[in-house]
């Protein structure tokens, strides 16, 4: 059978959510139906390490949005390759768009990653960029509904399908960590408001009085220095210095996992998000906020701790029982390890996409496709 040439396009490789998501798909595609293609628009990034061996790399490395040479180049790729389908993730979408037009003969499809796309008041060029588009796959409903009521997308263009989270490897070296084993807390977040550091911070001084050898580990990128600073800057005023700790980027998240007790997400706005599937896979029990589709990663509840957004109270108590039952620690870990690992695998998640690849393009069904998980309404 002719193999279909998949591109995952994305800015860089940045060791966060969407950039994840690509290499996730690249890496578990079928080869006996797809050949794996990832460009990076931008720059590369430490998610580089985790790309398969045999995923063909494209590095454009433009300088400005309006890179010529650069769109030129990715056009000229597409042809030689006869590459059917551009995944583009996030803005990448913008550049793909505009290559196709030149390559010819290659459907694009969007991936939209961010809850705050819904924020925009002015979708004007998002709209443009998705205007005729081969499918929009979103990481929630709620983007899905966004993409056909404000993009004016076609429903049967607009897929929900989650993020597909990869298994963990056991094999990295142990991470020495502060704070004892039994009360670290890790928050595995980008440093940018969205992902509300403040109230996690303010819910640790109720978690440290009740549990004072508690320590909250924050491991994420600096998408905002002002940001950083501010959550540095109220470290100290709460007097947490000797109970918090900033790991910044980390390109050994598995390991760091398997060291902590307890994962939290505080976020204010999400789609998916994938720390807490890394959570999952890691057997972590979690407490997060309903931000997104964080109740639907914790099965409505039952397989994890649950509190409204921007409530340090409910965080910092949710916190506070799970440091104090380790029995509870231990069924919730498990369930939560159990529910990802058969609902978000990536096995399961990229045969649901590459049902897209299939459906846009004609290639691989021998009748009409329907999506596995139906089209948003």
């Amino acid at each position: 059978m002719q193999r279909l040439g998949v591109m995952q396009v994305i800015d860089t490789l940045v060791a966060a959510g969407a950039e994840r998501v690509a290499v996730n798909i690249a890496n578990a595609l079928p080869r006996d139906r797809y050949v794996p293609y990832l460009c990076t628009t931008r720059a590369d990034g430490p998610l580089d390490r985790a790309l398969a061996s045999d995923v063909i790399r494209l590095r454009l490395q433009r300088s400005s949005r309006f890179d010529v040479a650069g769109i030129a180049r990715l056009a000229s790729f597409i042809r030689q390759h006869r590459i059917g389908v551009l995944h583009a993730h996030s803005s990448a979408v913008f550049i793909a768009r505009v290559a196709a037009g030149f390559a010819g003969n290659v459907k694009v499809i969007w991936h939209a990653h961010y809850g705050r796309y819904v924020e925009h008041r002015r979708p004007l060029l998002y709209r443009v960029a998705t205007r005729r588009i081969g499918a929009v796959i979103t990481v929630n409903q709620q983007l899905a509904d966004w993409c056909i009521n404000r993009l004016q997308v076609r429903p049967g263009r607009v897929n929900y399908i989650p993020n597909p989270v990869a298994a963990m490897n056991d094999d990295g070296p142990v991470p020495q960590l502060p704070g004892p084993k039994g009360a670290r807390i890790v928050a595995v977040a980008n440093f940018r408001p969205e992902k509300d550091h403040f109230t996690l911070l303010r819910a640790m001084t109720q978690v440290v009085n009740a549990v004072p050898q508690a320590h909250l580990l924050m491991a994420g990128k600096t998408n905002d220095a002002d940001y950083l600073e501010g959550v540095r800057r109220v470290i100290v005023e709460l007097g947490l210095q000797q109970s918090v700790t900033i790991l910044g980027e980390r390109h050994d998240v598995p390991a760091i996992l398997r060291q902590c007790d307890i994962g939290v997400l505080s976020s204010v706005s999400e789609g998916l998000p994938m720390s807490l599937l890394e959570y999952g896979m890691a057997g972590l029990p979690a407490v997060a906020t309903e931000a997104g589709q964080c109740a639907e990663v914790l099965n409505q509840g039952l397989a994890g701790i649950l509190v409204p957004t921007s409530d340090s109270d409910r965080l910092a108590s949710g916190m506070i029982s799970l440091l104090q039952r380790p029995e509870t620690r231990a069924k919730l870990g498990a369930r939560l390890h159990a529910f990802v690992n058969r609902k978000y695998s990536a096995e399961r998640i990229v045969g649901e996409i590459a049902e897209v690849y299939d459906a846009v393009t004609g290639w691989n069904r021998p009748r009409p496709p329907s999506f596995a998980r139906g089209m948003a309404i």
